[in-house]
């Protein structure tokens, strides 16, 4: 029976009753810091396990100074204990009353210690038509001169504060009475009502530290009080009473007033939250209270609070049945304010027992799953892609979200809007249009401190990083909003982080990994890269420097890109999960030439974008890797084609005779300008321009800089003013303020060949001796070559080797000119759909499954 449950957080019994294991239940009957323990305890504890082997300071004087520092007393007004209990049992022992007078409802132990120590107990009961208020002059009326005065302020279980001033001269005007005030709440309440800096003789301070530090299991708490009633307590208290690690932490948590003010707020905005929440449900009566809890009255006529706890417990859901403490029947409950998500999550289910008309439907998140790396490259996006296809396989629907993504490989959508690549490819892979809410922010830097932000597809301006920062708070709201709206449209949400999420530097700011995976509700799966080495000391580290509320947002981990033998991983798996309570869900082999666009230049900078060079006839294609490119997934058909060997060119001893150079999108391009004159690269693609044996092709940025004179009057990407491009093409470009984003079909018009793709740039082109060569639909001209020579030529539309009829024949042309025969009809086809299948097809054969049904709770 859910009865059962005497006291709040006795989590093994409610596994005995629910049969749900420990870890997937929700426990609101322990009254104990939401946010949990501090970033600082976890590293501490582990630099503390050597003192183990020791006996610890039995009179925990290092503490014991520390306390009475923080509270401006002398060390002999202190006295530690395992948990403030072990104090209170100790304290009617030394005081030497008969009688004991205690307001009710109260903490049940209380009355319990009153009994043990033999003492008559008067109650003073609190009215509830008063909102549970202590009325001082009634506490007054009843008290004689022989009463122990035991109260919890905040109240347990009402969490109503007491009329302190009234209360402070009630104590003075009774000095032959001692007065224990259990302040163990207080620290989520207003400090400025503790009566921890009275000074009487009569005032006894009970202090547990287990609840506002978040630290049940570790027992810390003690009593300030007058010292002659603190040495009486002391030699009834047995030694070695506090561990080692406790009085470490303790001296810790001494000097982290910021922690307990950051508790405080969050607490009053969640509290405040649940109320809300609560008072919608119809058939509940929630009390308001100064605490991290709250009381609730049912008010249905067939179900009561044990009722209720039975049913919420088969959910795996406890709550604090109210009817063991005095005064309150069995139609009340407390409740512990958690976080967002977690309430929301008690409120549907109450809502749902109480079958409500309430006033403001609680509608429960989109079950969501987020993939978040060790580190940058660690294979998020492409396991997200892979995901996204294999729920659309089973008939999910299913969409990609990544908050804020940084990457120079952008796409435009149908509607006009900029996103990034790899939300495009996770949006073809839910057979989705891309849809600019799927990816709200996108970074594109554009120096080595500066990026041009872009907010839900428009840019807004180019910032200093620094500038970012104290902006992205106000950016966040923004993706939150696309969130819902993406996520009320489907059954499930993939969303994919961004780096690290034990980035410590700044992840109290993030909004793209723990904190955007906090408000979607989802389960993160940490992905690391084996193939790079360090992977299991990556999941250990990471899950090291994440928060408490983090480390529970992780559901276990992913190895990726593994070569060998699995069955060799099996000492590892264990002691990774033994370190961080994580298990596997699975470990991903490397796979080769996955035909698949690369979210950014990590692989491309290392050389994997590289194709292998064949034998026979083979083109040799050379793609100027440009300080700042974008947008290279502009050739990635070309690497699918198996005369092609594509390579990337970054020195100019590199370059060589290519039969094709193809000068990319770059997001700086009056730097990359100045990089190919330092370089030596603009005087060796002019010679090659000469010879007319190779190919020249520049795409967007690239087709600028083939051109002559740029200009940057409005400071888009450089300090004003203008330099002189490579003055292949008969043209001049100037930058522009306003973005040109358009997805469009176009037509080479040498070849008749049809075009898609989009346009992405600030510059806008003119020449008087430029053949125009790509034309759209609507008559503009994006593409053009001297009126002469025909290898040379650009155009600004990315994604135009997509086209297969366009593809073919420019290779074929390339062929032609060093007299080779043409391949025609039998080339590849650019098609993405078999990759993602082949993808889908190998995650799925490598990871559970059925464990991912699971924590998505389908």
């Amino acid at each position: 029976m859910a009865s059962q449950l005497k006291h709040g957080g006795n989590l093994r019994q409610a596994v005995k009753i629910s049969g749900f294991p420990q870890e997937q239940l929700l426990d609101f009957s322990a009254s104990i810091n939401p946010l949990g323990f501090p970033s600082w305890l976890r590293p501490l504890i582990s630099s503390q396990v050597s003192q183990l082997s020791h006996y610890p300071d039995p009179e925990a004087e290092e503490l014991v100074y520390a306390i009475a520092a923080h509270h401006q007393l002398d060390p002999s007004q202190v006295i530690i204990g395992n948990g403030a209990s072990e104090l209170l049992y100790l304290l009617p022992q030394v005081l030497g009353h008969k009688r004991a007078l205690i307001t009710v409802p109260c903490y049940g132990d209380y009355l319990a210690i009153a009994t043990g120590a033999n003492l008559h107990i008067d109650t003073l009961a609190l009215a509830e038509n008063d909102h549970f208020q202590l009325n001082i002059a009634q506490l007054e009326t009843a008290l004689t001169d022989d009463h122990l005065v035991i109260l919890g302020h905040p109240n347990n279980p009402t969490g109503k504060l007491y009329d302190v001033p009234a209360l402070q001269q009630l104590i003075r005007n009774h000095p032959q009475n001692h007065f224990i005030i259990d302040e163990s709440f207080i620290d989520f309440a207003d400090p400025a009502h503790s009566l921890r800096w009275q000074q009487d003789d009569n005032v006894i301070i009970v202090q547990s530290m287990t609840k506002s530090w978040a630290i049940p299991g570790l027992r810390l708490g003690y009593v300030l009080a007058d010292a002659s009633i603190i040495s009486a307590m002391r030699r009834l208290r047995p030694d070695w009473s506090v561990n080692s690690i406790a009085q470490a932490v303790g001296i810790r948590a001494l000097q982290d007033n910021d922690f307990l003010q950051q508790t405080r707020n969050y607490v009053d905005q969640q509290r405040q939250e649940l109320l809300t929440q609560l008072q919608a449900i119809r058939g509940l009566h929630p009390f308001p209270g100064d605490a991290n809890f709250l009381l609730v009255r049912i008010e249905h006529p067939s179900i009561d609070a044990s009722d209720l706890a039975q049913q919420l417990l088969q959910k795996g859901i406890i709550i604090r049945n109210c009817n063991t403490f005095q005064g309150l029947d069995g139609h009340y409950f407390r409740l512990a304010v958690r976080t967002p998500d977690e309430q929301l999550k008690l409120c549907t289910e109450l809502q749902q027992i109480f079958a409500s008309n309430t006033a403001k439907k609680i509608s429960p998140k989109t079950p969501a799953i987020m993939f978040q790396g060790t580190g940058s490259n660690a294979g998020k996006s492409i396991l997200t892609a892979a995901l996204c296809r294999i729920l659309y396989q089973d008939g999910v629907s299913v969409a990609p979200f990544k908050a804020q993504n940084m990457s120079l490989n952008s796409c435009v959508t149908f509607q006009g809007g900029e996103m990034g690549r790899a939300q495009v490819l996770q949006a073809q892979a839910c057979r989705l249009d891309a849809d600019v809410r799927m990816n709200p922010v996108l970074l594109k830097p554009s120096s080595t401190t500066g990026s041009q932000v872009i907010l839900c597809g428009k840019v807004l301006e180019t910032m200093h990083f620094q500038d970012y920062a104290q902006r992205r708070s106000k950016i966040f709201p923004k993706t939150q909003q696309c969130y819902d709206e993406l996520a009320a449209e489907h059954q499930v949400m993939v969303l994919e982080g961004a780096g690290s999420p034990a980035e410590i530097n700044f992840k109290s700011r993030d909004i793209v990994n723990m904190n955007m995976a906090r408000y979607a509700d989802a389960k993160v799966l940490l992905v690391g890269d084996i193939d790079r080495g360090g992977v299991f000391a990556s999941f250990v580290g990471t899950m090291e420097l994440l928060n408490e509320w983090e480390r529970k947002l992780v559901s276990g981990f992913i190895i990726n890109r593994f070569r060998g033998d699995k069955n060799l991983l099996g000492d590892a798996l264990d002691l990774t999960s033994l370190h961080t309570g994580k298990p596997f869900f699975g470990t991903v082999p490397f796979l080769a030439d996955l035909g698949l666009p690369e979210e950014d230049s990590v692989d491309f900078k290392d050389g994997r974008f590289d194709t292998e060079k064949k034998a026979g006839e083979v083109l040799d294609i050379a793609l100027i890797d440009l300080p700042h490119i974008s947008n290279f997934t502009d050739v990635d058909a070309l690497r699918a084609e198996t005369d092609v060997h594509l390579r990337r060119v970054r020195h100019v001893d590199e370059l060589g005779q290519p039969d094709v150079v193809i000068l990319p999108g770059t997001k700086n391009v009056m730097s990359d300008l100045d990089y190919l004159l330092k370089s030596g690269l603009s005087h060796a693609i002019r010679h090659l321009a000469e010879t007319e044996t190779t190919e020249i092709v520049g795409i967007c940025g690239g087709y600028q800089l083939l051109g002559g004179k740029i200009t940057d009057p409005h400071a888009i990407e450089s300090a004003g003013g203008d330099g002189q491009g490579l003055g292949l093409l008969a043209m001049e470009t100037t930058l522009q303020p306003d973005k040109t984003t358009t997805h469009c079909q176009a037509i080479h018009l040498p070849s008749g060949k049809p075009l898609h793709g989009y346009e992405i740039h600030h510059g806008t082109s003119n020449g008087n001796n430029l053949k125009p060569i790509i034309q759209r639909a609507d008559g503009m001209t994006i593409g053009g070559c001297m009126d002469g020579p025909t290898h040379i030529w650009g155009t600004y539309l990315h994604g135009i080797f997509d086209a297969d009829g366009f593809r073919h024949w420019f290779l074929d042309r390339v062929r032609q000119r060093k007299g080779w025969q043409v391949i025609g009809a039998r080339r590849a086809s650019y098609d993405l759909e078999p990759a993602l299948d082949r993808l889908a097809d190998h995650v799925r054969a490598s990871v559970d499954m059925d464990k991912i049904y699971q924590v998505l709770g389908l």
